[in-house]
């Protein structure tokens, strides 16, 4: 079966320092698609206090990233990676489903 979700080193290293300041009661990162923006989607993360039956988990270096249901069909085989230079810094996701991207880089669709 495919990767739902890869997530880079240096992703996960980023994930887990979060993960780590969020303090207690925090399992991990959810990870999902919200409607909004010019193209009608962008991508959202947030802390995760529970699990539920149908949330799919991606577990990397000890972290636990945890997949919205509603979005794995939007998701699958998207990279979350991390990046730091002189312009950007912060995640990305680069995912083999998305079609057009809009200018403002919020959102896209598929």
């Amino acid at each position: 079966s495919p990767t739902i979700l890869n997530v880079t080193e240096n992703a996960a290293n980023q994930i887990r320092e979060r993960l780590l300041e969020a303090g207690e009661g925090v399992i991990g990162l959810r990870v999902g698609i919200k409607a909004r923006g010019c193209s009608g989607m962008a991508y959202f993360m947030e802390y995760a206090k529970t699990q539920d039956e149908e949330d799919e988990i991606v577990e990397k270096d000890g972290i636990k990233v945890l997949v919205d249901p509603s979005s794995m069909m939007y998701l699958l085989g998207t990279t979350i990676d991390y990046v730091s230079n002189d312009i950007e810094e912060g995640f990305t996701f680069k995912n083999p489903n998305e079609k057009s991207r809009c200018g403002c880089g919020e959102s896209f669709n598929t």
